[in-house]
């Protein structure tokens, strides 16, 4: 079915039909043919003028027997007024039927998105816009109805196209779609039969000279391929008789069987390998996603890492910055110290300089004074001396004292007693003495 349907070619033609048929003709065609074009039957007759003429007629006699009577007495032009006012009667109303049905058959009905070719005497004279139209001239009439909105399919199968190899192949089915843009262009120049000719021609050529381009194991590519170049070549050659392509594409290639065989074969490669390459690019993805994780968290822990060796960069600045002001605090301390011993030692030096320079210079000028004081201590030293000399104790035995051997025991432990305590105070004045010489000086 599929077969036979691609190889059927579609067929523009034109047809003769009443009024009644155009809508549905132009939309649906007739047994698979394309009606872009229709001929209208027309029901304008010229019998509507015999009315008007018996009309006028049956006036006229009226007029007549008008006359008639007022020229004549009695039952003769009782009789001619009778007869005039019946042929009054029935002219007028004669007039009226020729008038409507002159009215009726004036009127055309142009069918949405088409236009109608109005024709006088032959000769085309506008065209008509859809809608309702009044033909009041007689010999006015629309000759063809043409659709010029509805974007028409086209199909033609080209049979035994060779290829760049002059390898024949099966068929290659082109599909188009035009649309009538000058409905008197189109129905004066071509014609919907001629043009069917002429867009086949046109169409087959095209696609040999396309098939000519292409190698056979390729000729596959050609269905969906772009055909810009085609549309434009084909819109330059139907420019003339008003129809513009309005789209176009290549939707079937047949190959010859011992081909088709082939590029199946190749097809399933393509297939595998496309198969083989998507597995491998999930693969390589998982690959590299992982990758990149274990990337990610070796950032990371890096990252981690660093924070933790730049904390303890910083800790260790922070103790090497305060060791340092500690050092630093510590140093200035020992030479304050340092500084201060020095000074104090440098000032106790200079005072004692001083002194001893003063006190030089007060031996300088008190040498006398020294000597006689030297001469003072001297003899002091020397009575002090003479004092702390062990002196004679007698002790009296004759008289009325006791001599016995308890009184002597006693006496000769009190005595050792009594020369210590006054050896004591003549140490105490001596060194009194002497402290008082140290502050003369």
């Amino acid at each position: 079915m599929s077969s036979v349907r691609s190889h059927r070619r579609s067929v523009i033609s034109e047809a003769v039909a009443p009024w009644s048929d155009i809508a549905r003709l132009l939309r649906g065609g007739d047994a698979g043919t394309l009606l872009p074009v229709i001929i209208p039957k027309h029901r304008r007759r010229l019998w509507w003028m015999l009315p008007l003429w018996f009309g006028g007629y049956a006036l006229l006699s009226g007029v007549m027997l008008s006359l008639k009577e007022s020229g004549s007495d009695g039952l003769g032009g009782m009789a001619a007024g009778a007869l005039a006012t019946l042929s009054y009667t029935f002219g007028v109303l004669l007039l009226v039927i020729g008038g409507l049905w002159w009215w009726r058959s004036s009127i055309v009905e142009i069918e949405q998105g088409t236009h109608g070719v109005l024709t006088r005497y032959g000769a085309v004279v506008r065209t008509l816009d859809a809608g309702r139209h009044y033909l009041w001239h007689p010999w006015s009439r629309v000759d063809f109805v043409v659709d010029t909105a509805t974007e028409i399919p086209y199909s033609a199968p080209v049979m035994a196209c060779p290829t760049q190899e002059n390898v024949p192949l099966r068929s290659i089915e082109f599909f188009l779609k035009f649309r009538i843009t000058d409905a008197v262009l189109f129905v004066r120049t071509i014609g919907a039969g001629n043009f069917d000719l002429v867009l086949s021609s046109a169409v087959q050529d095209a696609i040999r000279q396309r098939a000519r381009q292409v190698r056979t194991e390729r000729a596959y590519d050609l269905r969906g391929s772009d055909v810009a170049d085609m549309q434009d070549l084909l819109n330059r050659q139907l420019d003339r008789y008003g129809v513009r392509i309005t789209g176009c594409n290549i939707p079937d290639v047949q190959l010859p069987a011992q081909y088709q065989q082939h590029l199946a074969t190749r097809e399933q490669v393509a297939k595998e390998r496309t198969a083989y390459e998507q597995e491998w690019g999930l693969i390589r993805k998982r690959r590299i996603d992982s990758l990149g994780m274990d990337i990610e968290r070796a950032k990371k822990i890096r990252d981690a890492r660093i924070v933790e060796v730049r904390a303890a960069l910083n800790r260790a600045r922070e103790e090497v910055a305060q060791l340092l002001e500690r050092q630093e605090t510590e140093a200035q301390r020992v030479r304050f110290e340092i500084e201060t011993r020095g000074r104090s030692g440098l000032i106790a030096a200079e005072n004692e300089a001083r002194a001893q320079q003063a006190l030089a210079k007060a031996y300088r000028d008190n040498r006398a004074v020294l000597r006689y004081e030297l001469a003072r201590r001297r003899l002091e030293v020397g009575s002090r001396l003479a004092e702390k000399a062990p002196r004679p104790v007698v002790v009296r035995t004759d008289g009325g004292t006791d001599t016995s051997a308890l009184s002597t025991l006693f006496t000769a432990q009190l005595l050792p007693r009594l020369t210590s305590g006054d050896r004591v105070l003549n140490a105490g004045a001596l060194l009194s003495a002497e402290d008082g010489g140290h502050d003369q000086r």
